[in-house]
Parts: structure tokens; C-alpha cells; sequence
């Protein structure tokens, strides 16, 4: 297992956090997502490497 930490500037509510997990939970290999409003940190945990980029779109996805 890998757990990488994001930086997501511009998440204000519960609704960005859920917004946020959903569109990460969506990219292979992703087993849990830990979104920190307050901080503004997402940790991904996944069963392999990803790309910043896949994870990159999927927060630009969330909006």
C-alpha cells in the first residue's frame, strides 16, 4: 500500500470533501481517500503508484 498527501487549494465544506473522494475513489487502484478540509490535504491511499496527474484531473473533475 502507498498513502500520498495533496495539497487542494479552494475546498470550503463537507460538500467539496465528498465531491473530492468520489471523483479519487474512481481511479484504479485507489483503496481510501482522507480529505482535510480544514488543511486542505487529501491522502490517497492506493495498492500502486499513481500519477499526479490522474489525481490532478480527478480533483479538477470534482471541481
Amino acid at each position: 500500500m502507498t498513502a500520498s498527501t495533496y495539497t487542494v487549494a479552494g475546498m470550503a465544506c463537507g460538500h467539496c470533501a465528498e465531491s473530492v473522494t468520489e471523483e479519487l475513489e474512481r481511479i484504479a487502484g485507489v483503496t481510501a481517500v482522507t480529505v482535510d478540509v480544514d488543511s486542505g490535504t487529501v491522502v490517497v491511499t492506493s495498492d500502486r503508484d499513481l500519477k499526479t496527474a490522474d489525481v490532478r484531473a480527478a480533483v479538477e473533475q470534482a471541481g
